[in-house]
């Protein structure tokens, strides 16, 4: 990373072009710009470690429960009723009955077929406190639509783990089958920030409850220091959009490289644009997204948005082997983002999120190191057969592994020894398929059928709709008591 790119990302620099004053003021804007994007201050101190898939995030996560004395905060979007399941569930129960102060969240959206009420009724009965984030309520109609999409776990305020990964055999795989695990990324950390990991699981928390006790959230100065990296912790809530604003920032920055990889890519058009601009002006932005997916209707709208990216230069690859489930990003060597925020609508505006963005040269060298090694189990997607036969200008191996000096080198090296990883990405190639005739021709039949049926048979519309209006009128009443009940109670006392 170049003195410009240094610049641009806020991070310290010296030289003789730049005096001190200037340094300082550089670094507070680009600060302040990160800050209100994300919603979230930099905070440093902290030591992070990068894991890979279930095979490292399931055995730090189980350590870190055996060895909690105080407490454990546990918030995870799908706790499967299965092996890996029972596994947590049993490490969870033994320090609840040790005295250890055991608190989950799960979703009620996530949990619905995946885990029964015998499930949590065994945990409440070993002794750990269950909340279940927005299950259906008389006075909030639509309230399903917003869904705590977040994975992380945070121990005695001393370690922290900020993922992908919710908790199920799938994650793991099968090996004596054949079934490989999913494609999941997440964070370890020590250090100040994770009193924001703690506070951001007390928030969502208090919303079905009694509050966590004050003194169980120890604040980011009363965690002593365990490293040198710098990093912010990104809550995302209904209606905030942090994670667009903040990447909608970085594609804006980004001078040479910004890598994406996404489980459930459909992009807004504000998205697309600033993606499309970076790659006109020269960005190397690539996105991995996978091939198989366990939400079927999503695929076709992923696909149909391939096309603008790739007109505008955006390289986009489809993950070969199951379900690529990673939420990561990671710009220019210095910058990057892992957590559960997907590229869409539903991440961005809808759900409770949980996201890590470090700014450390170290860190974001790992994750290019990955990155590159995930090309080598990608295809690639490209316009026309005349792309399918040669790499794109621009993009050779050589241009891939360069493109940056400086702190770069750390990662050029690890390029250099995962050896075929990008020449694999770019021999694979497939033509982008007429996804979006396609699709466009099943939706004008599925509205055809439909309006024959609703012509035929207009009742199968009358009843849908006035269940839902007996729903809206029923809640907005029940809430309309409910305030006046308060008001009243309010002007008594």
């Amino acid at each position: 990373m170049d003195a410009r790119d240094q610049q641009d990302w806020g991070v310290s620099i010296r030289g003789d072009d730049f005096g001190q004053d200037a340094l300082s003021r550089t670094d507070e804007r680009a600060d302040q710009a990160f800050s209100r994007a994300a919603g979230a201050p930099l905070i440093d101190g902290n030591h992070v470690r990068l894991l890979k898939d279930a095979g490292e995030n399931y055995p730090a996560w189980l350590d870190a429960i055996a060895a909690a004395n105080d407490h454990v905060h546990f918030e995870s979007y799908i706790i499967y009723e299965d092996e890996t399941g029972l596994r947590f569930a049993d490490a969870l129960i033994a320090k609840a009955r040790e005295g250890v102060s055991v608190r989950l969240i799960h979703d009620w959206v996530g949990g619905v077929g995946k885990t029964s009420r015998r499930f949590w009724d065994r945990l409440r009965a070993g002794g750990v406190e269950v909340r279940c984030y927005n299950p259906p309520r008389l006075g909030s109609p639509f309230g399903w639509l917003s869904r705590d999409h977040r994975k992380m776990l945070a121990v005695d305020g001393k370690i922290g783990f900020v993922s992908g990964l919710c908790v199920g055999r799938k994650w793991e795989g099968a090996p004596e089958r054949g079934i490989e695990p999913w494609r999941d990324t997440g964070v370890e950390v020590r250090g100040p920030a994770v009193a924001g990991i703690e506070r951001a699981f007390a928030e969502v928390w208090a919303i079905m409850g009694e509050p966590v006790p004050e003194h169980e959230l120890p604040g980011a100065d009363e965690i002593v220091r365990a490293g040198d990296v710098k990093l912010r912790v990104v809550a995302g809530v209904p209606a905030m959009a942090s994670v667009l604003r903040l990447d909608q920032l970085v594609a804006t920055l980004a001078r040479k490289r910004l890598w994406l990889t996404d489980a459930y890519y459909a992009g807004l058009s504000t998205y697309v644009e600033a993606l499309k601009a970076a790659a006109r002006d020269g960005v190397d932005v690539r996105l991995i997204v996978p091939n198989a997916t366990d939400i079927l209707f999503l695929r076709p709208l992923s696909r149909a948005g391939y096309r603008p990216l790739l007109e505008a230069g955006v390289r986009v690859f489809e993950w070969k082997g199951a379900m690529l489930h990673a939420k990561t990003a990671v710009a220019d060597g210095s910058w990057a983002r892992v957590g559960s925020t997907n590229l869409n609508i539903a991440s961005w505006f809808g759900n409770c999120e949980l996201d890590l963005v470090v700014e450390d040269t170290s860190f974001a060298g790992e994750m290019e190191e990955m990155y590159l090694r995930d090309l080598a189990n990608a295809t690639e997607i490209v316009l026309d057969e005349k792309q399918k036969l040669r790499a794109p200008g621009g993009t050779s191996r050589r241009a891939a592994m360069s493109g940056g000096g400086g702190s770069l080198g750390r990662a050029v090296a690890g390029a250099v020894r995962i050896g075929n990883a990008v020449g694999a990405a770019f021999t694979d190639r497939r033509v982008l398929e007429p996804v979006e005739a396609r699709l466009m021709t099943g939706a004008g039949i599925l509205f055809a059928v439909l309006a024959v049926v609703l012509g035929l048979f207009p009742r199968i519309l009358a009843y849908p709709l006035m269940v839902v209006c007996a729903w809206l009128a029923v809640g907005l009443v029940y809430r309309g008591c409910r305030l006046y009940r308060e008001g009243k109670r309010k002007r008594r006392y």
